[in-house]
């Protein structure tokens, strides 16, 4: 059942989001994670960043799609670098 359910979602259990190094930008990590769908990845990424002495997390997901995962991925950093320039810490509310 939770390979099924790693289809519906578009998530493959051959490399976990955890496992990549994040990208730094100002004090934010950026973890690109696109999506995998039928017509190739979706833009998106996991964005943390450490205040108060907690862990706040952000989940950026956008409609656009790649056929290459590495375009995606590099498109995802681009992004999630945008949304922290343009938003700050608002991003996390």
């Amino acid at each position: 059942m939770p390979s099924f359910l790693s289809r519906l979602f578009g998530r493959s259990s051959s490399t976990p989001a955890a496992a990549q190094q994040p990208v730094l930008h100002k004090d934010c990590r950026i973890f690109p994670d696109p999506i995998r769908e039928a017509g190739g990845f979706r833009v998106a990424a996991r964005i943390e960043k450490d205040a108060n002495g907690e862990t706040l997390i952000h989940h950026l997901s956008r409609a656009d799609t790649f056929a290459d995962r590495e375009q995606a991925v590099a498109t995802s950093v681009e992004k999630a670098k945008l949304a922290i320039d343009q938003l700050g810490d608002q991003l996390f509310r």
